[in-house]
């Protein structure tokens, strides 16, 4: 499996690099319309991975937030879980009472 994961990583890292050497032209974005107007130049592939980041950062850190918090509340219930399993498979301790014996019963 981690063999995969690094193909697919050296897949996509050859892939982004091919796209950053195929789009070099800068190009104007236009950040607030009007009379003095924000401009800014930047190169193609920058914006595109910018724009791209901007997506899938905050989803990947929801993602991770989430995953942690369910980690913990799985931890939290096998902890209680073998807490009452613990309890469950301990014997109760078996009391024997002794026989009451009355002076008079014995002959």
């Amino acid at each position: 499996m981690r063999t995969i994961k690094t193909i697919v990583w050296v897949v996509f890292a050859a892939l982004l690099l091919a796209f950053i050497y195929l789009n070099p032209q800068p190009i104007s974005v236009h950040v607030w319309p009007g009379a003095p107007g924000i401009s800014v130049d930047t190169k193609m592939w920058a914006l595109v991975i910018g724009s791209l980041l901007i997506g899938f950062v905050p989803t990947w850190l929801v993602m991770r937030a989430n995953r942690w918090r369910l980690l913990r509340r799985i931890a939290s219930m096998e902890a209680t879980l073998a807490v009452h399993t613990h309890a469950v498979n301990t014997p109760a301790p078996v009391h024997v009472a002794e026989p009451i014996v009355h002076p008079g019963d014995i002959r």
